[in-house]
């Protein structure tokens, strides 16, 4: 995510718009409809696009909703989120209500909260997408909650990520098992680890654990930022990161871009210890020749920050059935178990899977784990997202403290 001046630039920047007429959006629970309206439309799909294995995904949807639906999806490759977001903004203030140039957006919960603040989004749809009921919300709260917030059925759920660490088994033995004992393992192995630059969504992730680990404050991060004193709450990070970056990989002066320059920094033997927040990040970059097969992946006992990542319609997408086809294939049997696949992409499936036909079951075999991998439980201890106010004025903090270096 940018810093807010970028955003803004972004903004002045985005009332580029599309000719195409708009089309009516069909009414979500008449499904058939829907898909009627749906073929023969493209579907502008923002999504980040700072990995391989992410992009490829990406492609082989298209590839069936073109054959299945007659739908066309073209992946607008982002680097940042928020560039979206301010392009749907920068529409509304033109007065682009109807024929705007984004038609679905892989979305998280600070820009989630800031579209529908601004009332940017289209729904409610999620709830009515055929394949949103294998979720099993009622059981699993996570599909219908964005960093503390209801999603009220204006963004539908495609996976789940949370913060796992790597490390290379041949060159240490004992990686650390907390943010304090991190601190005292680069002291011990300096230049051996970073983390990415903020305001990169990983890097911004690794700030919220470290914050919900030093502090006693709990309650307080999920309630919003301005309710808090932020200055005493976040003393003891700013405390924790100024006595751990000159351990840091080049000392702390500079930072990797992202969470993938982290696994080549990893593959280039410059750092020991790496995090992703992809859990199969590390398995998957084995079994490409990208790591080392002495690579091995664990989270911290106390448990890591997980959450649910989505995708959200703009209100003013003029292709909302091709969107809203799109979102309820991701969350189809078929495509969830590609995308866990560790020979696609790995990213874990936000279907109830025990719950599911036994067909469909059997799409999620992998067969035996990779040594690589987490073992099956390794994932019970998932740590909840703070209210999404929380990131971006960690974010502003950080580049005030440090993004001058």
């Amino acid at each position: 995510m940018k810093p807010r001046s970028a955003l803004a630039t972004a903004v002045a920047l985005a009332l580029v718009t599309f000719t195409a007429p708009a089309v009516a959006a069909p009414d979500p629970q008449e499904w058939e409809s829907v898909l009627d309206a749906a073929d023969g439309q493209t579907v502008y799909w923002n999504a980040w696009g700072g990995d391989a294995r992410t992009n490829r995904y990406i492609a082989w949807v298209a590839e069936q909703m073109q054959e299945s639906y007659g739908v066309r999806v073209e992946h607008v490759k982002l680097d940042d989120t928020s560039s979206a977001v301010a392009r749907v903004l920068g529409e509304q203030q033109a007065g682009n209500d109807s024929e705007g140039s984004i038609d679905l957006i892989w979305i998280n919960g600070e820009n989630f909260a800031a579209m529908r603040e601004q009332d940017l989004l289209f729904g409610p749809f999620a709830e009515s997408l055929p394949n949103f009921a294998l979720t099993y919300p009622d059981e699993n709260p996570e599909v219908v909650t964005d960093f503390t917030l209801p999603t009220e059925g204006y963004e539908s759920p495609w996976g789940k990520a949370q913060i796992t660490f790597y490390y290379d088994s041949a060159q240490t033995d004992t990686p650390p098992q907390s943010i304090e004992a991190l601190l005292a393992w680069a002291k011990e192995h300096p230049g051996q680890f970073s983390y990415p630059r903020i305001p990169d969504f990983t890097g911004s992730t690794l700030l919220k654990q470290a914050l919900i680990e030093l502090t006693d404050q709990d309650e307080t991060l999920y309630a919003p930022v301005e309710d808090a004193d932020f200055e005493e709450i976040t003393a003891p990070l700013w405390a924790y990161l100024d006595e751990l970056h000159p351990h840091l990989w080049r000392s702390g002066r500079s930072f990797p871009e992202s969470g993938p320059n982290l696994r080549t920094l990893m593959s280039d033997g410059e750092l020991s210890l790496a995090f992703s927040f992809y859990p199969t990040d590390a398995a998957v970059a084995v079994m490409e020749y990208e790591l080392p097969e002495s690579v091995r992946s664990y989270v911290l006992e106390g448990g890591t920050l997980g959450n649910v990542h989505f995708v959200a319609i703009p209100y003013n997408s003029p292709h909302k059935a091709g969107a809203m086809a799109l979102a309820n294939f991701l969350l189809s049997p078929e495509a969830q178990a590609q995308k866990q696949s560790l020979s696609m992409w790995g990213d874990r499936s936000v279907l109830a899977i025990q719950q599911l036909e036994p067909s469909d079951q059997a799409l999620f075999e992998q067969g035996e784990s990779h040594p690589a991998a987490l073992p099956a439980d390794a994932l019970s201890q998932t740590l909840a997202e703070p209210h999404p106010s929380w990131m971006n004025a960690l974010q502003d903090a950080w580049l005030e403290r440090y993004g001058v270096n």
